[in-house]
């Protein structure tokens, strides 16, 4: 083979290796919310790609990621991450594409150079959040689609509407009027909803864009709106539009009333934008939400149409995105913390950094497979990044040779030593372990471990669980090692002198604490099931779960395939309760706090059953459905007698099918004769005489 064949075949590989790439990376930042690349890289890879197709036409793809842009939309039917509802996929009136961009200030003056001469030109900030395209008809919102593939997305309407600054209802719009835009979890909200998170020991969100992903496309709406989510709208499409120009448009719609950056600019040169993009490079930073980069748009609606678009992108509008901030330093040790369930994190100590006005002294280095992915030993000079996160992160070491190393992905140290995880706990002990499936350690011994044992009382004790203030950690640590505290039950058995006689309390801090205490006995049944800390058991899922059953003893000896018919709780989650009540030690605590007089059940009387028909049936639900949500049709079994579950076998009744029932679910109905009844024969069945 000749010289030009053997460079033609690698780059053939290389072209199919980024294609792989890319790929994975989208499904990872638009539809798992958590990114494994950073921006720059993907950017970099993606502009690799595109100079490779370039060169070689021959290897043209439609299915390309240079060719399409990345999707955010759900899948529906089987694997669904929530509840099992997906959303109603809706097809754009126009493509909604990505941008095309730059790190570079030389590369934004060319594409400048090349616009029509004297070209006015909209500046704006890019925030970093979800795009959505909202729909007015006759002034009312009637659709909140998300980018999705581009050419159809998400409605998410009904999460939408939990947004104060999106209007619902508008007098004076055109019949049909489209306004894009971002929406956004401000700084304030993310950093309380991680805090909640870190508390839960569940994996925290890398930056508010993956947050509020997350959080748009959650199926409970009253979750979304405690969040806090925000937006700032951008465009606006349709027919019959007033203005000539994409700024006196955006102008017009801040005066109808629509979220409308104050930011946005008017540049008339080179200099404008440049000086733009200087002035926003560091003002941005005290902004209340996150940003990334700037945006260039041209302002005439006609030079717009003019102009056109590529495959992906629109030529008339570009964005530079900021370069993240970055430093290296010293990792001077690993530390391990251990969390209330039990899990083992280690933890980078750094020599101290400036980064984003901040001081950074430690970053989490996440698990084991992390820290072989990278290389990375005490004493190592790391590089950690800040940018448009809020949360540093190691994203690279020094090499120890030859300078910059990004990855290694053996999980070889150079001397041929792999990274070990620590065996044993590093607070009681007790042998680690890796549970299957995860990429966590994790200590069992959970009613011997002091910071699993003090982090059980403090999630116990918190304000969304059991509401008793007063009892801050540095108290609860001290009572634990008097001995006063060892799990949640011993709270009840306190005695005045116990707390007074603490440092910085004293006789009126106890009654106060001890009034609590007595108020926490009537905190509901579905706050107590969350008090417990049932692993993965958050509150939200309490809630589903306490609505199920509606007392301790009724969940006690509920089955896995009882617990799983639950929205929200899957196999995992179920295994986790039945466990929990499997344990002696946890089930004399719980017959200690009945003692104590703490709600293990639901008040009030269990809503009125409407009918025996479904009497002695289980009942699986499967796809999407237009008259009734699902929990609506769960809750309509119940009524009328039946039983839900969430797997199918010889047991199934029946399966209650919607739109895009799972495939999976489908083929076994079909294979061991389950009938399948549609939305509509189903509510004849109960409806009917």
């Amino acid at each position: 083979m000749d010289l030009f064949s053997q460079i033609e075949v690698t780059e053939r590989a290389e072209v199919l290796k980024l294609r792989q790439e890319l790929e994975e990376a989208n499904r990872l930042y638009y539809v798992a919310n958590a990114p494994t690349m950073t921006d720059r890289e993907f950017d970099e890879k993606m502009r690799r790609l595109q100079d490779l197709e370039q060169a070689h036409p021959e290897w043209y793809d439609a299915s390309s990621p240079t060719q399409h842009v990345g999707s955010d939309l759900t899948v529906k039917g089987e694997g669904l991450a929530v509840s099992g509802k997906g959303f109603e996929q809706v097809k754009h009136r126009y493509p909604m594409l990505s941008l095309g961009n730059t790190y570079s200030r030389d590369e934004i003056e060319d594409w400048l150079k090349k616009l029509p001469a004297d070209a006015e030109i909209v500046a704006e900030l890019k925030y970093d959040g979800l795009s959505i395209s909202l729909w007015y008809e006759n002034g009312y919102l009637t659709k909140a689609l998300t980018r999705g593939d581009g050419q159809k997305g998400d409605n998410v309407i009904d999460n939408i509407r939990t947004i104060p600054s999106i209007p619902q209802h508008i007098d004076g719009l055109p019949t049909r009027l489209e306004m894009r835009g971002e929406v956004l979890l401000p700084w304030e909200n993310f950093e309380r909803l991680n805090r909640e998170r870190e508390e839960e020991e569940e994996p925290l969100f890398a930056n508010p864009r993956n947050a509020a992903s997350g959080t748009l496309k959650l199926q409970d709406k009253n979750e979304v709106a405690r969040r806090g989510l925000t937006c700032y709208l951008y465009y606006m499409l349709g027919e019959n539009l007033p203005g000539e120009t994409h700024y006196e448009r955006l102008e017009q719609a801040r005066k109808w009333g629509f979220p409308i950056s104050d930011a946005i600019k008017v540049c008339r040169s080179i200099e404008e934008v440049m000086d733009y993009i200087g002035y926003w490079d560091t003002a941005r930073k005290a902004l209340p939400v996150a940003t990334d980069g700037i945006v260039l748009k041209v302002n005439n609606l006609h030079e717009q149409e003019e102009l056109g678009y590529t495959a992906k992108n629109p030529r008339w509008a570009i964005a530079y995105k900021f370069p993240a901030e970055k430093q290296l330093t010293t990792l001077k040790s690993i530390s391990y913390q251990v969390g209330r369930t039990g899990v083992v994190t280690p933890v980078a100590n750094l020599e101290p950094i400036q980064l984003s006005g901040t001081i950074v002294q430690r970053a989490t280095l996440h698990n084991e497979d992390f820290i072989r992915q990278l290389d990375i030993r005490e004493g190592d000079r790391v590089w950690v990044e800040k940018g448009g996160e809020i949360i540093p992160k190691i994203v690279g070491r020094a090499d120890r040779n030859e300078g910059m190393m990004e990855c290694c992905n053996d999980g070889m140290m150079n001397d041929g030593m792999m990274y070990r995880f620590p065996e044993v706990c590093p607070e009681c002990g007790a042998r680690l372990v890796r549970v299957e499936g995860e990429a966590a350690w994790r200590c069992l011994n959970e009613n011997g471990c002091k910071p699993q044992q003090i982090g059980k009382v403090i999630h116990f004790v918190s304000r969304k669980a059991m509401n008793i203030d007063g009892l801050g950690d540095e108290t609860l640590t001290l009572l634990y090692d008097q001995g006063l505290v060892r799990n949640i039950a011993d709270l009840y058995d306190l005695k005045k002198d116990d707390i007074a006689r603490q440092e910085r309390l004293g006789d009126k801090s106890a009654d106060n604490i001890l009034k609590a205490i007595e108020a926490s006995k009537q905190v509901s049944w579905e706050r107590v099931l969350f008090a417990l800390g049932i692993r993965m058991v958050g509150e939200t899922t309490a809630k589903k779960i306490a609505r199920r059953f509606r007392s301790i003893d009724e969940l006690q000896w509920a089955t896995k395939e009882q617990l799983v018919g639950i929205d929200d709780v899957g196999p995992q989650i179920a295994d986790n309760v039945v466990a929990y009540f499997l344990d002696e030690k946890n089930l004399e605590i719980l017959m200690r706090l009945r003692a104590a007089g703490v709600t293990m059940e639901a008040q009030g009387e269990e809503p009125e059953a409407l009918s025996d028909k479904l009497q002695g049936k289980t009942i699986v639900i499967s796809g999407v459905f237009s008259q009734h949500s699902r929990d609506e049709y769960k809750a309509m079994i119940e009524a009328h007698g039946g039983k839900n579950s969430g797997s199918i076998s010889k047991k199934t009744s029946f399966v209650l099918a919607g739109e895009n029932m799972g495939p999976e679910k489908r083929k076994k109905a079909e294979e061991i004769g389950i009938p399948i009844l549609s939305e509509e024969e189903f509510l004849e069945m109960v409806n009917g005489q």
